[in-house]
């Protein structure tokens, strides 16, 4: 059985998805975007502002459906441009400092809204 997850301390989905679902103690969080969930406007700043609201936004995702950073298995990182990979890196791991998930990490034509960064993720209990 599945469980949808919602919360509105990450910014609600702009197309027909979930926030994330959980099934059998594994819980799938859809790619988040640098958008703060209070303004629903995408954050100012570059790729390492962007990468932490989509990590505030993982992890409020994370705390509403009783997960926490460490869960996490792997996670998939789509970026506009791989000259940003490095200051996303350094954002992105000061969450896992230890036993880091697996991971992917590419650059695509494009993002919803233009944005720099999208991180998907996935954790296990």
């Amino acid at each position: 059985m599945k469980r949808i997850i919602n919360t509105s301390n990450a910014p609600a989905a702009i197309g027909p998805y979930s926030q994330a679902v959980e099934v059998s103690q594994t819980l799938y969080i859809s790619g988040q975007i640098p958008l703060n969930p209070e303004t629903g406007k995408i954050v100012e700043g570059g790729i390492g502002e962007q990468t932490q609201q989509v990590m505030k936004n993982i992890g409020a995702i994370l705390e509403a459906a009783g997960y926490t950073f460490p869960h996490v298995v792997k996670s998939t990182c789509l970026l506009s441009d791989m000259v940003n990979f490095k200051a996303m890196n350094d954002v992105y791991g000061k969450y896992y400092p230890k036993n880091a998930p697996a991971r992917a990490a590419f650059a695509v034509k494009d993002l919803p809204m233009g944005v720099l960064v999208e991180i998907e993720t996935i954790a296990v209990k």
